[in-house]
């Protein structure tokens, strides 16, 4: 992408589309299109083919999406297939029909099978039962895969496929009835703090295990692999570490600075065992993350302390 080229965020005042902006932002990238929800419906057919026929953009980072944890993908499961099915239906055919150069679709670990071989390699896709908490946003983000290929394949579009694992950072969702498990267990930890709680508790066991990448390296991947990869292979990006769940509530309690104990709640779901992905294909592409979670978390939980009365609901 040169300096002057018109880039469209979809999404980007959430978690992964404010750090693509701060990312293309510092890169010199001055000539960004962004639309707020209110002022550009996404799942409205008609509003986004009148605002790619009108603005042109000449790449495309497609990180909106309907996002949540385990309970609000247990609760509103028709509400995650049907927003995504059309958000991306709807960018990825105006992008096409308007000639987009490239265009960058931001999915998710969750499409790999629940029990699948760990860490999770890119040809794992298709193999296996998906974990039932978020089949249905899971199913959106495959049909999202498949629908870059096909159109890669029957038109010869450059359309690529990347595969996040677990985020967190500036802007994250603290609602704790939405939000993910990282950053409902930093507002979890500071509430506690704050009001001198004996415990705070925890779903589930502990025991899962999962990775965690800082969101600004998921923007710094995906201008690289924007400017350095072409293919109709998906790819993933993490760290290629995890731990369990427990060790990640223990590492938030001691950066929150919360001096009580952890109780874990086991009536609660786990969710999947495990999800590590493999980040050969990344790493041999020339990428590797930066971001330490000791360090992100400091980053992280400072950012909540200072937009507090924002981030929280």
């Amino acid at each position: 992408m040169n300096k002057q080229a018109k880039i469209y965020v979809a999404g980007h005042r959430g978690l992964v589309g404010s750090a693509l902006v701060r990312k293309l932002t510092s890169l010199g990238y001055e000539n960004l299109v962004l639309r707020t929800s209110r002022e550009l419906d996404l799942r409205d057919r008609n509003a986004v083919d009148h605002f790619f026929s009108k603005e042109k953009p000449e790449f495309v980072f497609l990180a909106a999406a309907k996002v949540g944890g385990i309970v609000a993908n247990n609760e509103y499961p028709a509400d995650f297939i049907r927003d995504n099915l059309q958000i991306q239906t709807n960018v990825i055919d105006a992008s096409y029909r308007n000639n987009v150069e490239k265009l960058l679709f931001l999915g998710s670990t969750c499409i790999y099978p629940k029990m699948a071989h760990q860490p999770l390699k890119e040809e794992f896709l298709l193999t296996g039962l998906l974990e039932p908490t978020n089949e249905p946003y899971a199913i959106a983000k495959i049909a999202g895969i498949k629908m870059c290929e096909s159109y890669n394949r029957q038109y010869g579009t450059k359309y690529i496929s990347v595969m996040p694992t677990n985020l967190y950072g500036p802007q994250d969702n603290f609602d704790l009835h939405t939000s993910h498990v990282l950053p409902a267990l930093i507002r979890k930890f500071h509430e506690a703090k704050e009001n001198h709680a004996p415990y705070v508790e925890i779903w589930g066991t502990g025991k899962p295990k999962r990775e965690f990448l800082y969101s600004d390296d998921l923007a710094d991947a995906c201008v690289y692999l924007m400017d350095n990869y072409s293919g109709n292979e998906i790819v993933n990006i993490g760290i290629g570490e995890d731990i369990t769940i427990k060790e990640l509530a223990e590492n938030i309690k001691a950066v929150v600075g919360y001096e009580g104990e952890l109780k874990f709640d086991t009536s609660k779901p786990d969710g999947t065992p495990r999800k590590l992905v493999d980040v050969t294909k990344l790493n041999s592409l020339g990428w590797n993350a930066q971001t330490s979670l000791e360090d992100g978390l400091q980053k992280a939980y400072q950012w909540f302390l200072e937009n507090e009365k924002t981030s929280v609901k």
